[in-house]
């Protein structure tokens, strides 16, 4: 050993402990010349190797790094996810809706206040009111008007309702007329202010007295009319669940078949708020004393929501409630809310993507675990003979290794708190902890990686083990078996237990089982390829795939570490990359259902016009279409039951079969409903039935229209659904068009227009508009599966589970590049030793660089294979236990399958970037190591 270091290790005493110091002369004086002091160990080392210390601290930076943000964006994303999970609910699900009797006689306004404040003071500390803050009043359920002109539709009356709504003025500007003032003298009407969208609508008019038909009591109840208002916005959150103040609301009578009616409310001022007792009349429970409060929900954080549950189940039904019932003096005050429910499905949402978003963390961890033991193996090939000669020369095992440690710590620690410092200002979140003890853990494994190989490169020397391995191997097998088997039979952990370590290690136990299998197998099948190749004419390939089937320096064997890291991460990525291929086309698939096809068109009520549907079918993209007639409220006569409601579909056989047959929901042979099928005349036309009619004595099915047609139908099939029914089990009659339209001609023009291909949403809705500018802009419905999809794909818990898997897996791409090349330089020393060799036999440098390759693409090439292998088999193991349904959005059946694209685009792309690095290793620093090989002479 030469240098600084040598020379400190020369001035040692021989136990070790410290340099040997200058001794006074016999005769009691010192020498003439003073010794220096020592240069100190960590400073000398540092100096000596400046670019292995600078890779050092790069190393430990980026893991680090890695390390500390990962948890941060989990957090994050888990975050965003709850609220827009939340926020997408609306205000009226994520609020407390408060309600009580009012007190009739000395019902005030400032009562009402005073309850909000204790109600509102009572959500601390547990969650907190939104900006938007709380809205509260009076409220008394609608009464049928009697006044005649007013709009009927079907011949109901409108029926209008009143409301004290506070701080209402605050949203509104008054139009016309004035605002409720003074008290109505009794029998007097009740003066209310409309909506000049509701009074327009129903056809009241400033100054007009509204009058209810006779109650209980056999008067009828009046309201005048004495302002018209508009609101100010009305997408603002004041007016949710309060949209028939805004304007008028088209309802439904509950009668068989239900009738249309306008429902609208008026607000009044406090001055008659004894007066809405009176209205409310007949009804139960008439009138009823609210208050809304919105919870903020963009303060809310995913690791506090069993806590904010617990607050919100106490204040709904548990002790916050009883207490809010004594200080408010109100027995019958009732609170409700879709808060709990809603906090139940986010938790197991969360849940649910927790362990497959773990598993790319995971696959990072493991590759960088084996790059530092990669590294600390390179460092200490590099100074096993120093550390040797200071152990010869009496330094103890205890006292170098922790001389090591304070050398890593100089180096280690500041870039470790560098990168923690910087992953907690670019990724803020609320919660450190996970962040702390995953950055420590990196610091931990880079502060030691080295000392404790110095370690063991420095223990006595202990005879051969050749079971050892084997043991180990056998341990790690076992427990990959246990594993798989485990998941296997339990399936996923229950909702409630977090991520399943099970199902996150899974994977990366058959990545490092596959590596100690593959390890075994390499060197006998590269020097099986080596001993071909011996026996062709040249000797490059002979060469490299014998070093590649053999260790290098000694060795007796190739390193299994840069073949488990490779394996890790092509496993991983591929697992992943199968995740979110599923999950895509899980998604695609699930919008086609929803939609019924790739587009549609349908008619709230009403027909298609024929010009529409023309140019529709005339889009760009557009494969195939169908027009059809759909009308569920049909009676088939004949059944077991006498009669029983069904769907009908009517359209052409040909184009309809292509739809059922694209959704692979009620396949058919169009053949079947030919026109002319045998026993089918006049009126008589064939018929597909749906499985639950098939038992029922068919032949004397009759059909009867809502247009008043009837049709005989001669079944010739069973089909088990319709495209334009996804998920609902109706009871479907599909009828050819041709036949149905010569037999009923009053069947007017269709009312669904569905086809498959690539069509844009934005360009079919702008035909629409065009092709009936006159309707109303709510009377057609248009979905394509591309923006369902796109919808179901907009979820920040899918965005940042994907976001997370490309991190993950560039992050492990890197490290297991990175483990490539310390492999690389590892056995750099006796690559050059042998091409300068070969140098001075004629050997060109072209020749060297094909050596390096044929040496290190096999290492590649075996990762590759295997890595694609064992995430197949990851995803064949593990997929039936996988449940995709929470990151596709929608219900998804079967599991993961086995997908070969994805694997193969991870396990072909790692390794041509692996071979890529080799190959600008090879060239870059090929030449300068032969040549001072050469230089230096073969001093091995």
């Amino acid at each position: 050993m030469t240098g600084p270091a040598a020379t400190n290790a020369d001035r040692r005493t021989p136990d070790g402990t410290g340099p040997a110091q200058d001794r006074p002369s016999a005769t009691g004086g010192t020498s003439p010349r003073a010794v220096p002091p020592p240069a100190p160990w960590v400073r000398t080392r540092l100096r000596a190797t400046p670019l292995s210390t600078l890779l050092g601290a790069a190393l430990a930076f980026v893991a680090v790094l890695l390390c500390a943000a990962l948890p941060r964006a989990m957090d994050r994303g888990t975050d965003q996810a709850l609220r827009s999970f939340l926020e997408s609910r609306g205000p009226g699900q994520t609020s407390l809706s408060v309600t009580a009797r009012p007190r009739y006689g000395n019902q005030t306004p400032q009562e009402l206040d005073q309850v909000l404040a204790k109600l509102v003071a009572a959500t601390a500390p547990g969650f907190s009111v939104a900006a938007s803050g709380p809205v509260h009043g009076v409220a008394a359920d609608p009464r049928s008007l009697a006044n005649p002109g007013l709009t009927a539709p079907a011949g109901v009356p409108p029926r209008l309702g009143l409301t004290h709504l506070r701080e209402a003025a605050g949203h509104v500007r008054l139009a016309e007329g004035r605002w409720p003032g003074a008290a109505a003298a009794p029998g007097a009407p009740v003066p209310v202010v409309l909506s000049q969208s509701a009074a327009k609508t129903i056809g009241a008019r400033l100054g007009m007295v509204l009058e209810t038909f006779a109650g209980m009591d056999g008067v009828p109840a009046k309201a005048e009319v004495v302002g018209l208002f508009t609101v100010n916005d009305q997408a603002e959150d004041f007016w949710t669940d309060l949209g028939c103040i805004v304007r008028a609301c088209l309802s439904q009578t509950p009668t068989h078949p239900p009738e249309p009616f306008w429902r609208f409310d008026g607000l009044v001022g406090p001055e008659s708020l004894d007066r809405l007792g009176q209205w409310g009349e007949g009804s139960e429970p008439g009138t009823q004393d609210f208050w809304r409060i919105p919870v903020d929900t963009t303060v809310l954080r995913a690791d506090q929501l069993p806590a904010t549950a617990e607050a919100v189940a106490s204040y709904v039904t548990g002790p916050t409630s009883s207490r809010l019932t004594r200080e408010t003096q109100r027995r019958d005050l009732a609170v409700t809310s879709r808060l709990p429910e809603l906090f139940t499905q986010a938790e197991a949402r969360r849940q649910a993507a927790a362990p497959l978003a773990a598993m790319g963390p995971a696959g990072v961890a493991g590759v960088a675990f084996v790059v530092f033991c990669l590294a600390a193996a390179l460092t200490g090939d590099r100074r096993e003979a120093e550390l040797r000669l200071l152990l010869a020369r009496g330094g103890s095992r205890a006292g170098i290794v922790r001389r090591l440690l304070a050398e890593n710590a100089v180096t280690v620690l500041p870039a470790a708190a560098l990168a923690t410092a910087i992953a907690l200002v670019l990724l803020p979140t609320p919660r450190s902890a996970g962040t702390l003890l995953a950055a420590a853990a990196a610091t931990l494994l880079a502060l030691l990686a080295f000392p404790l190989r110095a370690a063991v490169l420095l223990a006595p020397a202990r005879g051969p083990a050749p079971r050892r391995r084997l043991v180990a191997e056998v341990l790690v097998l076992a427990a990959t078996a246990a594993a798989v088997f485990e998941v296997r039979s339990r399936g996923v952990a229950p909702a409630g237990a977090g991520a399943d370590p099970l199902l996150v290690a899974a994977p990366l136990l058959l990545a490092l089982c596959g590596g100690l299998l593959l390890a075994r197998l390499q060197p006998a099948l590269v020097g099986a390829l080596a001993r071909a190749a011996g026996r062709g004419a040249g000797l490059i390939g002979f060469l490299g795939l014998a070093r590649a089937a053999r260790g290098t320096s000694g060795r007796a064997r190739p390193s299994v570490l840069p073949l488990i890291a490779m394996l890790l991460a092509v496993t991983t990525g591929g697992f992943g990359a199968t995740v979110l291929t599923a999950m895509a086309d899980s998604r695609v698939q699930a919008a086609r259902e929803a939609v019924g096809g790739d587009a549609q068109i349908s008619t709230l009520g009403g027909t298609l016009p024929e010009a529409v549907t023309k140019a529709a079918a005339a889009l760009p993209g557009v494969r195939s279409s169908v027009r059809l007639w759909n009308d569920d409220n049909v009676f088939l006569y004949g059944t077991k039951a006498g009669s029983t409601q069904v769907s009908v579909i009517v359209a052409d056989p040909v184009e309809y079969a292509k739809l059922s047959r694209a959704l692979g929901r009620g396949e058919f042979d169009p053949a079947l409903l030919a026109t002319g099928a045998a026993g089918t005349s006049g009126t008589t036309v064939p018929a597909l039935i749906s499985g639950d009619l098939a038992d029922d004595d068919t032949s004397g099915f009759e059909l009867r229209l809502d247009n008043g047609g009837k049709l005989k139908l001669a079944v010739v099939g069973v089909v088990d659904g319709t495209p334009t029914r996804p998920g609902a089990k109706f009871t479907t009659v599909v009828l050819p068009a041709a036949p149905v339209l010569a037999a009923v001609p009053q069947m007017g023009p269709p009312n669904g227009w569905y086809a498959l291909g690539t069509v844009d949403q934005h360009r079919l809705e702008q035909l629409v508009r065009a092709g009936d500018p006159g309707a109303a802009a709510d009377r057609y419905r248009v979905r394509t599966s591309s923006a369902t999809a796109a919808q179901l794909g907009s979820d920040p818990l899918q965005r940042s589970a994907e976001r997370l898997f490309w991190a993950s897996l560039a992050g492990a791409a890197g490290f297991a590049l990175l483990a490539v090349l310390l492999t690389l330089v590892r056995a750099a020393p006796d690559r050059a030793a042998l091409l300068a060799r070969l140098r001075t036999m004629g050997l060109r440098p072209r020749q060297g660089v094909l050596l390096i390759l044929a040496e290190s693409v096999p290492l590649a090439l075996a990762a590759a294979l295997g890595g694609a292998l064992l995430a197949a088999g990851a995803v064949a193991l593990l997929g039936p236990a996988v449940d995709l349904s929470t990151l596709v959005g929608a219900k998804v059946q079967g599991g993961l399958p086995v997908l070969v694209r994805p694997v193969l685009t991870q396990a072909l792309g790692l390794a041509a970037l692996v071979a890529g690095a080799v190959l600008a290793e090879a060239a870059v620093s090929g030449r300068r190591q032969i040549t001072t090989e050469l230089r230096a002479g073969d001093q091995r």
